[in-house]
């Protein structure tokens, strides 16, 4: 007997509609993860310098690998479910409702005892998942700080003492998670119960109404109750898994609220190309504060760095020295005064131009995974011809025509296949191709030997000679040939002049001169 075409639709319409159903969580699922991620590292790339310093590292790792992983997969998986049971429960309700009427009255408290069962659970389960993640936390801490200081840790032999410390980290990990796991047991317990109690009452409600029901129907109401167990406790799991698993989404949302840098280009900008034109900076009255509860880092600073001065600044370790190169990157905004560049206060240019138009070479040379020509220009900005020339200023260019693959030898991790004397060179080589009006040295000869120290002066003295330069030096040898020398002492300007001034003063530059052997 042939088949009709309304009965062709009628069979494929279950299909069509849990292929679709299906479709439409997995895809909304995508979707919704893809925007929780990107809020997260957009929320994360915007907070201050001072949100890395007060937030473990394994926060972080545990907000973009495990919570991330279960907003991608568990979340949809448990939605997936929930709906794929609640409408079974929907089908198996309305059988047994239609087939014995009477059952509806025993239900109703049954249901009421699930909802009562899944609200307990849940209200533990949250908080349970919470103390889960933040153990977890702790684990990545742990971990990675051993990975990172792992030469210390065998240079100093203590390796039986973090291998102790890490065990400890993962049993207090793993103890807070077996409550969840006994939680989860006394749930599936208690739904087996109350589950047992509705086949029993289907059962009884059938036998009483033996009287006007087929056999059929008696058979067909208490197969649909021995179902509608199973299909209720797993309906109930999901839902409690699902409000458990969405702790994550919370924890991946913390960082929404949390302080912001300035816009990184504001609707209007006190700046216009090509500034800054001459590099004249003006400190007025500046003071900073890295948290609000901390007294200030720096203040009361004052003075002037006329355009294409070499201007150093020295002091003791906390002085102040570095906070003034933060300052004007704007990587701590200031909490009193403010600083000029070409008479345009920079509280009011957008961070990235700002920060465009100043660079900086740091103590602690950066250098990424990738070619060597990535970590020189990595913007794709200059030819290769301008590439090797700022090599031959460095004088590296011999140095990188030894390596294989000259300018597209890979570097490692960190650059530790080079030199620290060739990777602080090649930030200096960076620093050459970008040639702003503005540069800062934070302390960047503090770690090479003194012939690379000798190569970075004459680079500088020859390429940006006509620049602004701010020299924050460790060693006073550094700052000699300044034009100018700021003593910085407890936060604030001690001393200024030339270096041959403040020797004659016989001042704090001068006892630092002595402490460094140079008079």
């Amino acid at each position: 007997m042939g088949v009709s075409n309304s009965d062709a639709l009628m069979s494929l319409s279950p299909a069509i509609g849990l292929f679709a159903s299906m479709a439409t969580v997995l895809l909304g699922g995508i979707r919704a993860s893809s925007l929780l991620f990107q809020g997260l590292l957009w929320d994360v790339a915007r907070s201050p310098i001072g949100f890395f310093e007060r937030t473990p590292i394994g926060n972080l790792l545990n907000r973009f690998s495990k919570e991330t992983d279960i907003v991608d997969v568990d979340i949809p998986d448990k939605l997936r479910s929930l709906l794929m049971y609640a409408f079974g429960l929907l089908e198996v309700g309305l059988v047994v409702t239609v087939t014995t009427p009477l059952a509806v009255v025993a239900i109703l408290p049954l249901l009421l005892l699930y909802a009562m069962f899944q609200s307990l659970y849940v209200a533990s389960s949250c908080q349970l998942r919470r103390l889960e993640s933040a153990r977890y936390s702790c684990v990545c801490s742990h971990v990675a700080e051993t990975f990172q200081g792992g030469p210390v840790v065998r240079a100093f032999r203590v390796q039986g003492s973090f291998v102790a410390q890490n065990d400890a980290h993962v049993d207090e990990s793993q103890r807070v998670s077996f409550p969840r796991l006994v939680a989860d047991r006394w749930l599936a317990a208690n739904l087996e119960l109350v589950g047992n109690g509705l086949v029993f009452v289907a059962a009884l409600c059938a036998v009483l109404s033996k009287t006007h029901l087929s056999p059929g129907l008696v058979g067909f109401s208490v197969s649909a109750a021995l179902q509608v167990t199973q299909t209720l406790q797993w309906a109930v799991r999901s839902w409690t898994d699902l409000e458990s698993s969405i702790v994550s989404v919370e924890r991946l949302k913390d960082y929404a609220q949390t302080p912001k840098e300035a816009p990184w280009k504001p609707l209007s900008c006190a700046a216009h190309p090509p500034w800054p034109r001459r590099g004249q900076i003006e400190f007025r009255d500046f003071g900073l504060r890295y948290r609000p509860e901390l007294p200030l880092a720096v203040r009361g600073v004052s003075f002037k760095i006329h355009a294409g001065e070499k201007v150093g600044i020295v002091g003791r370790t906390g002085a102040g020295k570095s906070s003034l190169a933060g300052g004007l990157l704007r990587l701590v905004e200031a909490a009193e005064g403010g600083i000029w560049i070409d008479g345009v206060p920079i509280a009011q240019v957008g961070l990235h131009t700002l920060r465009s138009r100043i660079t900086i070479i740091p103590q602690d040379p950066i250098l990424f995974p990738g070619s060597l020509r990535m970590n020189l220009d990595m913007l794709q900005e200059h030819t290769d011809e301008a590439i090797w020339e700022v090599l031959e200023m460095v004088q590296l260019r011999a140095a990188v025509a030894s390596l294989p693959g000259q300018l597209q030898f890979e570097c490692a991790d960190q650059g530790n296949n080079l030199s620290v004397g060739q990777k602080q060179l090649l930030c200096l080589a960076r620093a050459l191709l970008r040639k702003t009006q503005i540069l800062i040295l934070d302390e960047a000869t503090a770690a090479v030997d003194p012939g690379t120290e000798r190569q970075m002066q004459a680079a500088l003295g020859s390429w940006f000679a006509q620049c602004t330069v701010l020299l924050i030096a460790h060693r006073l040898r550094s700052v000699l040939d300044c034009a100018r020398v700021l003593v910085m002492d407890e936060g604030q300007v001690a001393e200024s002049g030339s270096p041959a001034q403040l020797l004659a003063q016989k001042g704090l530059f001068y006892r630092l001169a002595q402490e460094s052997g140079l008079v």
